[in-house]
């Protein structure tokens, strides 16, 4: 068992001045040796961090210990070295991103189900079984039988369900809808979302996909791939064991065995989906910034270029 614990954690809650949280939030962190996210709004708290597992005790009863945090929900896995290279306590106006005024998980949300119980509910021929990740992550892996949105961000969901809505509207279905995604919070949104739009058969995996490849043993498993997560690790699989992918410092995008044995990868450069759309200059950075960073690591110590921001770019330069 490796001695770095790594949580992922969220709470929907009111926070009436997040602001005056951040500070000793941060403060109490850094004093463990915490490293990692956490993001706080008036909406509540979200983030991943890692620390040795005595620290991230002490680290989970300072985040519960915030108003209203008690029940704070947690998955806890494990990695060989540190994924993040610095702590980060910021402030958003959400905690997680979907750009709908008035959605409130805390009013209105899903059925949970369990993850022993999700093999059931998405093998019903009268579910509709939603990813509601973006693009790149259902690329690693899913569900099998979920649909694939399509979706670049998160703010595009919305747009999406009701142009789906409205063509199951018009083949007369009434499905039960089961959405998922990593770690549960991305659910609680568009599991109120849906239901405020007068959808009263919606459910999501408690605990996100992250609990399921925990919990669920691999023979008896409908997950197929790999779960994309937002740490160094990349990705993980059943059991939490980490998988296969690296990221592609270029763009962001994470990379399969077969990717990095195509002729267009070069790490830290370049891969098969990014390769010929930067400029030479552009080339140039990346390959002396790769350099720094090999040269940082044969003296032990960690390059400041190596600490990229785990979320792939969207669009590619032309």
């Amino acid at each position: 068992m490796s001695d770095i614990r790594v949580t992922a954690l969220y709470k929907f809650v009111l926070f009436d001045t997040p602001e005056a949280l951040r500070e000793p939030l941060f403060e109490r962190l850094a004093a463990l040796e915490i490293k990692g996210t956490i993001l706080l709004a008036t909406e509540g708290v979200n983030g991943t961090i890692a620390g040795t597992p005595e620290a991230m005790d002490k680290a989970l009863e300072a985040i519960r210990a915030l108003p209203g945090c008690a029940e704070l929900e947690w998955k806890d896995s494990h990695a060989t070295a540190m994924p993040f290279l610095r702590l980060k306590v910021r402030l958003k106006n959400e905690i997680v991103t979907m750009g709908v005024p008035g959605t409130d998980p805390t009013c209105l949300v899903g059925s949970y189900v369990k993850p022993e119980d999700w093999n059931a509910l998405i093998t019903d021929p009268d579910t509709v079984v939603i990813d509601t990740r973006n693009d790149y992550e259902v690329a690693l892996g899913t569900f099998q039988g979920a649909i694939d949105p399509e979706t670049e961000t998160f703010r595009e969901f919305p747009e999406w369900f009701e142009t789906f809505r409205a063509k199951l509207a018009e083949h007369g279905r009434e499905p039960k809808i089961a959405m998922f995604c990593t770690g549960g919070i991305r659910c609680e949104k568009s599991t109120s979302y849906v239901k405020s739009l007068g959808i009263d058969d919606v459910f999501h995996l408690q605990g996100g996909i992250l609990k399921y490849l925990e919990t669920v043993p691999r023979e008896d498993s409908l997950w197929e791939g790999e779960c994309f997560v937002f740490d160094d690790r990349v990705s993980v699989g059943h059991g939490l064991a980490v998988g296969d992918y690296q990221l592609c410092h270029a763009c962001r995008h994470p990379v399969s065995a077969e990717d990095r044995a195509h002729e267009h990868f070069e790490e830290g450069v370049s891969c098969p989906r990014c390769y010929g759309t930067f400029s030479e200059t552009k080339m140039a950075a990346l390959r002396e910034r790769q350099k720094q960073v090999r040269l940082a690591k044969a003296r032990g110590e960690t390059h400041i270029g190596d600490d990229v921001v785990m979320t792939p770019r969207k669009k590619l330069p032309a």
